[in-house]
């Protein structure tokens, strides 16, 4: 496992939740990505990187796939529910 190099940046509010949620799962981000193709979200996995470590911006769509691929609420990912 590769640590992150660079801090968080502020460019989204979920990319920590989404990291926490795929890892709890035990999912890698090929497998997360590859979940989002089907899910009909086109990522790469530099735009996954980026988006886990805040420095994208997300889509309404892809928060809507995330928390869908991953179990979680909308609200968690938002970091309105603990």
């Amino acid at each position: 496992m590769r640590l992150r190099k660079q801090a968080l940046g502020n460019r989204n509010l979920i990319g920590a939740r989404v990291e926490q949620a795929r890892k709890g799962l035990g999912m890698k981000q090929k497998e997360l990505l590859a979940q989002l193709q089907v899910n009909g979200v086109d990522m790469n996995a530099s735009a996954l990187s980026k988006l886990e470590g805040q420095m994208r911006s997300v889509n309404d769509f892809e928060i809507v796939a995330l928390a869908n691929i991953l179990n979680v609420s909308v609200d968690w990912l938002l970091g309105r529910e603990n």
